[in-house]
């Protein structure tokens, strides 16, 4: 592909109405964006998404102002605003005009909540039958917590996630990231494709039920695994491994390394670049003794370590192909020389001319690369060319509900 060639878009025509909020339905839409789909984000009138407003820190507008804060950014590019107040009947009717014209729908209102604005997915079916509905939820569409409101936070407590994470003896320690939302958003877009690839070859949509907490529980993996095969309930290991040793943090003369050491003969190759012979020691010798003498073992790593700095165990380790590496605070992140080679950060420009740098997509597809075609939108920018454009809707209507507060 040539440098001015603009890249093929693996979901070129597809479109999202966006009904979702905060972070897990963005996130999907985001992603369902960055792949081609032109997606919708309907948004309240003079409020929009929660997330505008939850900050510091704030994008500056160009007179100084507080624009839109990071965590809006972070979830919202290659999407258009559309203002609608869909508590008002016209504004729930512009929706459902809108609905034939899209493919997907994503929604994260509480179960239920849509059905009196005759925006739920029956209603919706009824008017477009191959649509793809994905509702994201706390709990579900079932169950006895489904009418619960559901917060990542809470999530991870409920989910189990906690209870494995922080120190050892230590308080339960939630994920500075909101990894609840952020699984779901990414199980909704698998989701979302599968029904969409069956749409495409049957013309039958269907209801996509996301929950936070199921997908909470599916992430507990090998350690939800563990747990199903011994009835073991498994404790806080801080930041050492359950079931592998050396994986774990060390102190060295300047700070943090970690060792990731997956089997045995890495193992060896670290005692040989540290010049002992502890893989000789019969209490360290396989994993599962090493498991099983994690404080002496680990005893004897952090004299080891304490040594040498950081910058020196990571080159000698590095030499002898053993997993290891450092702490990075963000500053350090966004720094380092193989992120900025495989372009994770982009410079997007907004509406207004004000530019922002935000991560760009992870995925790397060689023949329909995700591309960021739209920085974050301002509230409302976009409404007045959809509703012109896919419902020819005259500048005199739109007028009137813009003095109406519908749009």
């Amino acid at each position: 592909m040539s440098n001015t060639e603009t890249p093929k878009a693996a979901l070129a025509g597809v479109r999202v109405l966006d009904l979702s909020r905060v972070l897990a339905g963005p996130w999907a839409t985001q992603i369902l964006g960055d792949l081609g789909a032109d997606v919708i984000k309907v948004e309240r009138p003079g409020a929009g998404d929660d997330t505008r407003n939850w900050g510091p820190p704030f994008l500056p507008g160009q007179d100084g102002e507080n624009g839109d804060a990071a965590y809006y950014l972070a979830a919202n590019r290659n999407k258009r605003s559309v203002t609608i107040d869909i508590a008002k009947p016209e504004g729930a009717g512009l929706v459902r005009k809108l609905a034939p014209h899209c493919q997907i729908l994503v929604e994260n209102f509480k179960t239920g909540g849509l059905k009196k604005y005759g925006l739920d997915y029956a209603s919706i079916a009824a008017i477009n039958p191959s649509i793809v509905y994905c509702s994201i939820t706390g709990f579900g569409q079932t169950g006895p917590y489904a009418k619960r409101p559901g917060y990542d936070y809470i999530i991870q407590g409920m989910g189990g996630l906690m209870s494995l994470t922080g120190e050892i003896g230590g308080e339960p320690m939630k994920s500075a990231v909101a990894v609840a939302d952020l699984f779901t958003g990414m199980y909704a877009v698998t989701a979302v494709l599968a029904a969409l690839r069956h749409a495409e070859r049957t013309g039958e949509g269907q209801h996509i039920d996301a929950a936070l907490l199921d997908a909470q529980v599916a992430m507990l993996a090998n350690l939800g695994a563990s747990y199903l095969l011994s009835g073991e309930t498994p404790k806080r290991l801080g930041n050492q491994h359950a079931a592998i040793a050396p994986y774990q943090v060390l102190a060295t003369a300047d700070g943090h390394i970690i060792l990731a050491i997956g089997n045995d003969g890495q193992f060896r190759d670290f005692c040989d670049a540290a010049g002992v012979n502890l893989a000789d020691d019969p209490r360290f010798a396989h994993n599962e003794a090493r498991v099983n003498n994690r404080e002496e073992l680990t005893a004897a790593l952090a004299h080891i370590m304490a040594q040498r700095a950081t910058a020196h165990w990571i080159a000698a380790l590095e030499v002898a192909q053993v997993p290891c590496g450092p702490i990075n605070t963000l500053d350090q992140v966004f720094a380092d020389p193989h992120v900025i080679a495989r372009g994770a950060v982009e410079t997007v420009h907004r509406a207004d001319g004000v530019s922002v740098r935000l991560a760009a997509n992870p995925l790397r597809l060689s023949a329909t690369p995700p591309r960021t075609r739209a920085a974050p939108p301002l509230l409302g920018q976009d409404t007045d060319a959809v509703l012109e454009e896919l419902l020819a809707m005259g500048e005199d209507v739109r007028a009137r509900l813009r003095a109406e507060r519908v749009i």
